[in-house]
């Protein structure tokens, strides 16, 4: 390579075009092998809090045929859509040589993003979740509670499926549409505690900051993927239904800092040493998942910049293959 190589730039409906969700949970699901095995190093992770939201920067590795590094800073201000008409999470994605650290892409972050979370959520329920479950309560349906069911459709033969959000009309459009797109039973909730006590699964996707979910609702033999919370203020589970119960973290020292991990450490009922596992080592075999039919299991996924390495990766290569993108130089 040469300093006179461009760098492609790749905008959101060239990302939409070029990754399917299929192939990101493939993705995803290597790259956490690769983490459980030793092979690639820990991913890193930097908050900076702003009014009304705040920024990450998540960056990792990616060793194949052509190593990769790549670093994401995403904003998140979930005011966005209802005061300036723009997206809630939003950033660039910077894909690099490993070798050399060349810059290969800048591509919008916010499909990527969206994609490798259900990615993450569909790789730890086919671990974690009873392989016959059935009955899904998808708490939070804006775009991340579409893609979560949409994952998991692709690894749980889901029948019946409740949908909660505080915004009523949400919920009602998302039970109608995913109902007519995946085919499956949807219907719109207004007491999801109760549908969680009924359920084989539950996907909390919102940006709350007080924890909703607790012990009570939750029944023997349920899979808890907590997806909403990514910086320390965000919370979804208590922590008492952390503590009593197997966790699995996708790293653990994020979840520590921005997960409801963090919650249950600061309440003094867990440590980082209490977590089961990590994804990866349970994706790699080093750990069991499930060992049994009651017990409940949790995933607390705050997205790590694997995910995004893994996706980034894919999205370049069929970028450079294809033409999509606009070609410069720095």
């Amino acid at each position: 390579m040469t300093r006179a190589q461009s760098t492609l730039l790749l905008a959101r409906d060239d990302v939409s075009a070029l990754l399917s969700l299929d192939e990101c949970i493939a993705k995803v699901e290597e790259i956490f092998r690769q983490h459980g095995e030793g092979k690639v190093a820990r991913p890193k992770v930097l908050g900076m809090p702003a009014a009304g939201g705040g920024f990450h920067i998540k960056a990792a590795m990616m060793e194949q045929s052509v190593p990769y590094f790549a670093a994401k800073l995403n904003g998140n201000f979930f005011g966005n859509q209802q005061r300036f008409a723009m997206p809630n999470i939003q950033g660039l994605l910077l894909l690099c040589d490993a070798r050399n650290g060349y810059p290969l892409a800048v591509m919008d972050s916010i499909e990527i993003t969206i994609l490798r979370t259900g990615a993450a959520t569909a790789v730890a329920a086919k671990y974690l979740a009873r392989p016959d479950s059935k009955d899904a309560t998808v708490w939070g349906c804006g775009r991340q509670g579409r893609v979560q069911l949409r994952a998991l459709s692709r690894v749980l033969p889901l029948r019946h499926v409740y949908a909660f959000d505080v915004n009523e009309t949400e919920a009602l459009r998302f039970a109608e549409e995913c109902s007519r797109d995946l085919k499956i039973d949807i219907e719109a909730v207004r007491e999801p505690a109760h549908a969680v006590r009924k359920s084989d699964v539950c996907v909390t996707c919102t940006p709350a900051k007080k924890y909703f979910l607790d012990q009570d609702c939750v029944a023997p033999g349920t899979f808890v993927a907590a997806v909403g919370a990514d910086n320390e203020e965000k919370q979804e589970l208590d922590p008492r239904l952390l503590a009593s119960n197997k966790v699995v973290a996708d790293i653990v020292e994020q979840c520590a800092e921005i997960g409801d991990l963090h919650h249950a450490i600061a309440a003094g009922l867990m440590k980082s040493g209490d977590v089961y596992a990590e994804l990866g080592e349970v994706v790699a075999g080093r750990k069991p998942g499930r060992t049994s039919e009651d017990e409940i299991t949790i995933f607390d996924s705050t997205g790590t910049a694997l995910q995004d390495v893994a996706a980034a990766a894919v999205v370049y290569e069929r970028a450079t293959k294809s033409g999509h993108g606009i070609q410069f130089r720095f």
